[in-house]
């Protein structure tokens, strides 16, 4: 997608957007945005104290969010992103709205490598939410066509494009020591 002043407008908007990452098919809304984050756990049936990630488009956007990163996030972060590993770590918590988190300390954070994402991102100037578009518990769409047309219905923009990896992110919890991987993706550690 050449454009992004769409979805950039629709999120700046308030409004809530499904878009391709190098894993999967996101869904999000900008992080500072309550109401919007509202609608998206309740669009997914996502339960509130159910934590979900949060894309962002440069190293300098993560740091900003999370609350003094240990040696072994910085080396995950220059390691491995851009790419498909998620990072969760203690955070800010007072920059961070709390369904986000799932009411904990903590947040998930990730810098996907794909350039639609990040341009969005950086256009709109803060994090964007950035679970996979799909009804809690349901099958995660990694491509467009995987995509429930009844959640689509529920969204105010598709952004159309392509998946690199199609399988999902790596997730690992570096607020512990030592660190623990919470879901093998696509990402080896």
């Amino acid at each position: 997608m050449k454009d992004i002043q769409k979805p950039v407008d629709v999120l700046n908007a308030g409004g809530i957007i499904i878009y391709p990452t190098d894993t999967a098919f996101g869904i999000g809304c900008r992080i500072d945005d309550h109401k919007a984050v509202d609608r998206l756990f309740t669009i997914r049936k996502r339960p509130r104290t159910q934590p979900t990630p949060v894309l962002v488009a440069s190293i300098d956007m993560a740091l900003a969010y999370f609350d003094h990163p240990s040696y072994i996030v910085r080396h995950f972060i220059k390691q491995y992103w851009p790419g498909a590993l998620t990072i969760i770590a203690p955070c800010k918590k007072n920059l961070i709205y709390s369904p986000i988190r799932g009411g904990g300390e903590t947040v998930g954070l990730r810098m996907p490598n794909h350039q639609i994402p990040l341009r969005i991102i950086e256009a709109v100037g803060v994090p964007i939410l950035g679970p996979s578009a799909n009804f809690h518990g349901k099958e995660t769409p990694f491509r467009q066509e995987d995509l429930d047309p009844e959640l689509v219905k529920l969204v105010d923009f598709v952004v159309p494009g392509e998946c690199i990896l199609k399988q999902a992110s790596t997730v690992v919890d570096c607020s512990i020591d030592p660190y623990k991987t919470i879901r093998q993706g696509a990402v080896a550690l």
